[in-house]
């Protein structure tokens, strides 16, 4: 009986260790869950800040508790503690505040808030102890992501164990109606170690003076660097109204290196370095931001206040893990001298137009007041202009199951007539080195058609299969879209063909080019691109291609009309030259056809009726590659780039038709882009894009579903806002409707019963082969009891004690920013102004080595050199 006892013991002990080896992820936040306080109920989103993203990963949402400021200038400050004690890692941060409410925000990391109070006046101070700053936004700034393998750490022995949120509310204007407000930061974090630790390097000038009237006035600083190496990859600027131009550089044996230069009256980001650079004990790093004070009656010092200004330059930077310092600072000017031999840019204003002010401003009406510190921002309308709200930002919908489909390499997407999502795939086929010779004649007819669905409709809201078709008629799939009446056209880079399919129709119902037959006049193509049918005159428009640099047009019945473009020349790509003309979209309000230009990194739009060329789009951001395009009405385009370069980021993109800048950029949140091939939006701003290597498609919303700028009274908007995922219940004086609150509760008691679900499932698991083994035990002991009748008794226990002998002995084995002002004579309040953060298509083999995945790598460490 001893021996069976003994069996037991070491059995219970073996499940006590699986036990822990499989413990729920979410029980690291049990203690943090205990104890979350009481927030208004205004504030959704912060009741449930911590969300789980998985067994490494979570979010934690950053948020004002429901806060009314009562005068302008106001500094308020939260604290929120790290909900788990062992090392953590920022990967992300995604602003949720709008300029409407917020002059601007930091985020700092440190041990010990000055106040255990909900929220405090700043006045208080941000820490007791050094803190950090991991995070700073303004002026509607988008998300800063930081390179793969970078983190900042936090938690464990050395990190900060908490977080503190210091929100600067400018014009108390903007709650006179008494609503609450819940702007703040959420956070992406990982358990997993990052080789790279990223820190903050701030330059910031104390002591300016800005005289009324004077046209321009410098503030310089500069402070030797005397550490460890570093390496810069992203920069943001940051001043109030009157700053032109803020530029920081690299000094090193008298030359100049720029780090970055930008207008602080665009949204301020964090902007990637353009070129790496890394910084070396002995070099300088100096910043100038040029300010003008035209327009002002008083001289104008640094300060907090917005009529304050202020002269930040921050830089963030990567170190190896060893060597890392979190944060840096310099505030003064070692060398004026030095100054003399500045580049010229630094000295020249970034011209901001009219319109981009008013977006970083957060205004959506023609005209503002004039006033000392606001420029007049009336303007002639241009002829396609339209008002278009840009105050929205794009994110992932995480809880949208599509992510998970089995899919084949996703080609191209397409919305039908009843905004159904509408995928085109390879199934089992891909497009390698191997698919075309040199003729770009295909090799591989020999695999046949694709025996598999290759047109597949999903229900955007739950991702099921509502429909399929395209079993054995493409080799590789590549183009799609659907006309006014649902019919889809496709192009096959294999075929060098273009399809019309009716939705129940079996064969094609119309054909343009000539099978497995490249060529370049009106009969032919040579591997097609993609297809645009106007919904209007009906004629059909394809992008050709690969190895052609045009546009064909043919009429609603197939003949021929006109064409346009040719290869790019050597030098600068002119209007109207291709290089893979490779995505359309048609821009009906305006008569336009828009084209991805991929290998020259570009938009060209075209008149749709004349080819005649209207406009060229392109950015710095877009890196070396633009793959496809996406227009909605209302004037707003999204775009998607592709396969990373060093420095690129791989990312989607929404521009405003009419001006052609950036309103938004965003990245996934589960999976990373690895090739983006197609994108697709709907007039409701949901975003989808399609990845050919990743064989994948994500769904994207926009914010402007949630009220992230604040939290309104009387029943306007009301909406939960958890990490990445958005619940949404618009009130509008209305009560929800029985279907969405359904709906909203199944989803909650979803989320809340799936723990337990997950610890039932994992103990039953785990429970069986421990009953199974004590049978066996059992049968054991019987068998032995027969045969060796007492002395079993004796053998068993010396066996046992053997084994839980060798078990038990196993076991056995900051800188306060918030108040920095305050010494200096020339400041005019304790707070600190918050910062904004603002080839071929040949998709590879699988265990092709090269590295595809990342969205925006820093590259390697350089070793360290004294040559720059």
């Amino acid at each position: 009986m001893a021996g069976l006892i003994n069996n037991l013991l070491i059995l219970l002990l073996v499940f006590q260790n699986s036990c822990l080896g499989f413990r729920n992820p979410l029980s690291v936040f049990k203690r943090y869950k205990d104890t979350t306080r009481s927030l208004s109920s205004e504030c959704l989103g912060n009741n449930r800040p911590v969300i789980s993203l998985g067994l490494t990963d979570f979010a934690l949402d950053i948020r004002m508790p429901g806060v009314t400021p009562k005068q302008s200038d106001t500094y308020l400050c939260m604290s929120l503690h790290l909900p788990v004690d062992e090392e953590a890692y920022v990967v992300d941060f995604r602003p949720q505040a709008s300029m409407d409410t917020v002059h601007h925000m930091l985020l700092f990391g440190c041990n010990v808030p000055s106040s255990t109070e909900n929220y405090w006046d700043c006045d208080e101070g941000t820490c007791t102890d050094k803190s950090n700053i991991l995070y700073a936004w303004a002026r509607n700034a988008p998300p800063t992501r930081l390179p793969k393998g970078v983190g900042f750490k936090v938690g464990g022995e050395t990190g900060s164990k908490y977080f503190v949120l210091q929100v600067h509310y400018g014009d108390v204007s903007a709650f006179r109606d008494k609503h609450k407000d819940c702007s703040g930061v959420t956070l992406h974090l990982t358990h997993q170690r990052q080789p790279l630790i990223a820190g903050m390097y701030l330059m910031m000038s104390v002591n300016t003076v800005i005289p009324p009237g004077e046209k321009v006035v410098d503030a310089d600083i500069a402070c030797h660097y005397q550490k460890y190496p570093m390496h810069l990859f992203a920069y943001r600027v940051h001043t109030h109204r009157l700053g032109k131009v803020v530029s920081g550089y690299r000094v090193r044996n008298g030359q100049w290196t720029l780090i970055g230069r930008q207008s602080p009256q665009l949204p301020q980001a964090f902007y990637p370095v353009e070129h790496p650079v890394d910084v070396s004990f002995g070099d300088t790093l100096a910043a100038r931001c040029l300010f003008t004070g035209e327009g002002r009656t008083m001289e104008t010092h640094i300060g907090g206040t917005a009529s304050d200004e202020m002269c930040n330059f921050y830089i963030m930077y990567y170190m190896e893990a060893k060597h890392a310092v979190s944060y840096m600072t310099c505030t003064q000017n070692i060398n004026p001298d030095m100054f003399r031999n500045i580049p010229q840019e630094a000295n020249i204003p970034i011209p901001v137009k009219s319109d981009m002010i008013m977006m970083t401003h957060g205004h959506h009406h023609e005209e503002t007041k004039k006033t000392d510190d606001s420029f007049s921002l009336k303007q002639p309308k241009r002829e396609e202009e339209e008002v278009l709200d840009q105050d929205f930002h794009i994110e992932e919908a995480v809880d949208w199951p599509g992510v998970n489909l089995k899919l084949g390499q996703v080609s191209g997407l397409a919305l039908d007539p009843k905004n159904n999502l509408v995928i085109f795939h390879r199934g089992d086929h891909m497009w390698d080195g191997n698919s075309f010779d040199s003729s770009f004649v295909y090799q591989q007819r020999g695999l046949g058609p694709i025996e598999q669905n290759t047109i597949l409709v999903i229900d955007p809201s739950n991702a099921d299969i509502l429909d399929s078709t395209g079993k054995n008629l493409f080799y590789l799939p590549h183009g799609l879209s659907v006309d006014k009446d649902g019919n889809y056209w496709v192009t096959d880079v294999a075929l060098h063909q273009v399809f019309k399919l009716g939705v129940h129709d079996k064969e094609p119902l119309l054909i343009l080019g000539r099978s497995l037959q490249p060529g370049s006049d009106k009969n032919h193509f040579c591997q097609p691109t993609d297809v645009a049918v106007d919904p209007v005159t009906g004629n059909i428009y394809v992008s050709d291609g690969y190895c052609n640099s045009r546009i064909v047009v043919f009429s609603p019945n197939g003949m021929f009309i006109m064409q346009w473009g040719e290869e790019t020349s050597v030098g600068k790509a002119k209007p109207g030259q291709f290089r893979i003309p490779h995505s359309l979209t048609l821009v009906p309000e305006f008569g336009q056809l828009c084209v991805a230009d991929r290998e020259n990194g570009r938009i060209q739009c075209f008149r749709s009726e004349t080819g005649e060329f209207t406009r060229e789009i392109k950015h710095k951001l877009f890196g070396r590659e633009l793959f496809a395009v996406s227009y909605i009405p209302g004037g707003v385009l999204f775009a998607v780039n592709g396969m990373p370069y060093p420095g690129d980021i791989v990312q989607g993109f929404v521009m405003n038709f009419s001006t052609g800048e950036i309103i938004d950029t965003f990245i996934p949140v589960r999976k990373s882009f690895e090739m983006p091939h197609d994108v697709v939006a709907s007039e409701d701003k949901t975003v989808y894009i399609g990845d050919a290597y990743a064989k994948t498609v994500w769904k994207f919303t926009s914010t402007e579903k949630m009220e992230h700028r604040s939290v309104k009274k009387a029943g306007i908007e009301v909406q939960e806002i958890k990490a990445e995922t958005v619940i949404e219940a618009r009130l509008k004086n209305k009560p929800v409707s029985t279907e969405s609150q359904k709906k909203w509760e199944k989803h909650h008691i979803v989320e809340q019963a799936s723990p337990g679900i997950s610890f039932v499932l994992i103990t039953t698991l785990l429970i069986i082969p421990i009953v199974v083994l004590l049978a066996i035990a059992v049968f054991i002991r019987w068998r032995k009891t027969r045969v060796y009748g007492a002395d079993a008794d004796h053998k068993l226990e010396s066996s046992s004690g053997r084994i839980l002998g060798r078990l038990q002995g196993k076991g056995s084995g900051g800188l306060n920013l918030g108040n920095f002002f305050a010494s200096h004579k020339s400041y005019s309040r304790k707070g600190f102004d918050r910062l904004s953060t603002e080839g071929s298509d040949q998709e590879k083999d699988e265990d092709d080595g090269t590295d595809s995945e990342e969205e925006y790598s820093a590259p390697p460490p350089p070793p360290v050199s004294s040559s720059s």
